[in-house]
């Protein structure tokens, strides 16, 4: 098991977020988690990194209990986060950016992780030299992504990734998920609203609502469950990623 979160609790002041929730990521899978504005997708991701810390449960990631663990000592031990809202550096170049992201990573390795970036993202390289903050949306997405990876994390976490952009990045996104999962084998933690996409890219799926999981399965039955499709389906956009 790569993740394993045990009856988490966690708190934003007097405000109870997380009541006891369990998740599990196994190592080269896709889990995905959905739910309405306010449920605690954020509060969960955000909480593996103890930001904020949980109040109750364990959260264990490799073998090893992180729950007490600084947030830049869990960052060391392999995970990284696509937070929402991309938070890339605005007035640094998109360079800068990925230099920023392999600040945990060894020298030796830079090179070899920026030409691999260009590869998955090409549009990264023609923007090189160009200030992050004129990116469109999509590309700046492009960018959060390849500057978590440049620290060659073990499980990389995504929240929200298709939040605000045109449905062509959106479906430009998931397909990135997809090549990243099936062809360079990485364990995937997905927070994400458009629970159409989520799923279809998704092995197993968790639906949280109020702080607590109510559903869990895999993303076909997740697909597939009544209760899914009349909350978060019916209605919704539903192209088909290639």
């Amino acid at each position: 098991m790569m993740l394993q979160l045990s009856g988490v609790h966690a708190h934003y002041g007097s405000i109870h977020a997380l009541h006891g929730v369990d998740v599990a990521v196994q190592v080269g899978e896709v889990v995905t988690l959905i739910g309405a504005n306010g449920a605690g997708k954020s509060t969960l991701m955000m909480s593996i990194f103890g930001q904020p810390r949980a109040s109750a449960g364990r959260v264990v990631f490799d073998g090893e209990d992180i729950t007490a663990l600084p947030t830049h000592e869990i960052a060391r031990r392999g995970i990284a986060l696509v937070p929402e809202g991309r938070r890339i550096f605005p007035r640094m170049t998109v360079l800068e950016n990925l230099q920023m992201g392999a600040v945990l990573g060894e020298e030796m390795n830079f090179a070899v992780d920026l030409k691999r970036m260009y590869s998955l993202f090409p549009i990264l390289e023609e923007r090189c030299t160009q200030s992050a903050g004129t990116l469109s949306g999509g590309e700046q997405q492009m960018l959060a992504i390849a500057r978590a990876l440049m620290s060659r994390p073990q499980l990389l976490l995504l929240d929200e990734p298709s939040l605000g952009l045109a449905p062509l990045y959106i479906k430009k996104i998931f397909q990135i998920i997809r090549e990243l999962n099936r062809e360079h084998g990485m364990t995937i933690l997905l927070v994400e609203q458009n629970a159409h996409h989520a799923l279809r890219v998704a092995h197993r799926g968790y639906v949280l609502q109020h702080g607590q999981i109510i559903l869990s399965g895999t993303g076909s039955e997740l697909l597939a469950s009544p209760e899914v499709r009349a909350a978060y389906l019916e209605g919704a956009q539903t192209e088909t990623a290639a």
